[in-house]
């Protein structure tokens, strides 16, 4: 039987990419279905020239638009300026690499998409893509997480995939009417996805847990040291938005708390008010360190969904702070609703002026939490059996 092809973005330089990709590997491993992870090395050019130009033709009133921004902003600061910034960065960088190097195992090199297609049905008997904000609509732009590349008559997965958004530019809406009913088998990771899919399509999929969330906290111990990197109790913060509220928030529980502080500072390019609010600022922090940071804490403060993932896998008070305005079409909040709907959790979604005490006081109940939980992996698990042995309708 032929290998099963997986599509992810593993190469991004961020904590939850890496560990839902390497999730999504680990799920097919304890289903024993042979598969390798697409190598992007031969094509990352042309992918990423694809997302940037559709970036610039589509204005600068955007959340995802700003985010990308910073992100390129910091590729130039740190080729091009050689400072403390840059050379703690650079320990970062080296992790997830080193971390992409030995944890996912990858295909041969394609120079491009055109070949990865003239290829695929010689090498693979299906291609899923998994999980992550992989259709932002300038991902749809890049044409590679579309899985225009899979041939017709070949099974083709989505699981858990996640269009980021609540809402479509028209560009990328038309895009993806055309590529959505070549996609076998859907399923999302939102509720808002699964609403845009109808809308889109008229097929209803099932709404799925996160990759990373199909295996309990034990699990997961498999990459990383039993030991706590930091020995003394702590807050553990990882904010990938620049609101200095919520960092105003961190400074007050740690008064209250008298707790030390540790956080992992500028993620995706340097933020002014990440300086100065914590404790200790480690660089050498990859994703299985990430994991030991967030199973070790006291408490969790994020903006982060991953974040708020592996804290609810080891039963963390966690505080959740809004990285978007709610109501803006380009709002990535979805996610986050979706995940607090599947394991009942409410109240926990801060704008960083709240009172701390109160804060405090409110408790989560994981054994309920928990219990949700097994549940929805159960519901998972069954669709992507389906799913991958093509065997069975799977949409609702």
């Amino acid at each position: 039987m032929k290998k099963t092809a997986i599509v992810s973005c593993y190469f991004i330089h961020n904590y939850g990419s890496m560990l839902q990709a390497y999730a999504t590997q680990k799920l097919l491993d304890k289903l024993h279905i042979e598969n390798e992870t697409i190598n992007v090395s031969g094509f990352l050019g042309e992918f990423r020239k694809a997302q940037y130009s559709y970036i610039l033709k589509s204005g600068i009133n955007s959340d995802i638009f700003r985010d990308r921004l910073g992100k390129a902003k910091n590729v130039i600061v740190k080729k091009f300026l050689k400072n403390d910034y840059t050379r703690n960065i650079k320990q970062r960088d080296i992790k997830f690499d080193d971390f992409a190097e030995s944890r996912i195992r990858k295909s041969q090199v394609y120079v491009s998409l055109e070949d990865l297609a003239n290829k695929c049905s010689d090498n693979y008997g299906a291609v899923l893509i998994g999980s992550d904000q992989l259709w932002l609509p300038a991902n749809i732009a890049a044409n590679y997480y579309t899985l225009n590349f899979v041939p017709d008559g070949m099974n083709s997965v989505a699981y858990a995939t996640s269009f980021g958004v609540s809402t479509l530019p028209s560009d990328a809406t038309e895009m993806a009417r055309r590529f959505l009913p070549h996609i076998k088998h859907i399923s999302v990771r939102e509720k808002a996805g699964q609403k845009l899919v109808e809308n889109l399509t008229g097929r209803k999929v099932p709404v799925v847990c996160d990759p990373t969330l199909l295996f309990t906290g034990e699990e997961w111990m498999d990459i990383q040291q039993e030991a706590p990197i930091v020995v003394e109790p702590y807050i553990f913060c990882y904010f990938i938005g620049d609101t200095c509220l919520h960092r105003g928030f961190v400074k007050r529980l740690k008064k209250e708390t008298g707790l030390k502080v540790v956080a992992l500072t500028h993620v995706d390019h340097y933020m002014k008010c990440d300086e100065g609010y914590a404790d200790y600022t480690p660089y050498d922090i990859g994703p299985s360190e990430f994991l030991n940071l967030i199973r070790n804490a006291s408490y969790v403060c994020t903006d982060s969904f991953h974040s708020t993932v592996f804290s609810i896998l080891y039963k963390k008070e966690f505080f959740e702070f809004k990285r978007y305005t709610q109501n803006t079409k380009q709002s990535t909040n979805s996610r986050l609703d979706t995940l607090f709907d599947l394991v009942d959790i409410h109240d926990r979604m801060l704008n960083g002026d709240e009172d701390i005490q109160k804060c405090l006081d409110m408790k989560i109940d994981y054994e309920k939490v928990h219990r949700n939980l097994a549940l929805v992996r159960e519901e998972s698990y069954r669709y992507l059996r389906a799913a991958l042995a093509d065997s069975c309708e799977t949409d609702l």
